[in-house]
């Protein structure tokens, strides 16, 4: 989002890893909730067109998405029971990197800090 939006303090590092994934020069995956997020986002601003655009680029850069499956979802839930401030949004990508025993989540928000368990890698 930061990296297809207009200018921020992420714009540039959020695109620079973005180039790297599609490059292969990174490995990185992709969740069923973040492709759902740019179609509510982009469609809730009215800006379906570029939402549109936005979303086949993430599938073209992450061909594989990573389900949310009952797994997930309970383990989400279970993050929410355990961590009070954590949102259903953040729950469900933590859970993810939980249930697949990924190596890290990149985000830039520090939220996920709070998830002893996870790794949080920021874009540079």
């Amino acid at each position: 989002m930061y990296a297809a939006g207009a200018a921020h303090p992420f714009k540039a590092r959020s695109t620079a890893l973005l180039r790297l994934v599609a490059e292969g020069r990174a490995e990185a995956a992709i969740d069923a909730e973040t492709l759902q997020e740019i179609l509510h986002r982009y469609r809730a601003l009215h800006r379906w067109d570029e939402g549109r655009s936005v979303y086949d680029l993430a599938r073209t850069i992450f061909p594989a998405v990573i389900p949310l499956t009952a797994k997930v979802l309970d383990q989400a839930r279970l993050l929410m029971d355990e961590h009070s401030s954590i949102v259903a949004r953040d729950a469900l990508h933590a859970a993810v990197v939980l249930e697949h025993s990924l190596d890290a989540i990149c985000s830039f928000d520090r939220d996920f800090d709070r998830i002893r368990a996870i790794r949080r890698i920021e874009p540079r």
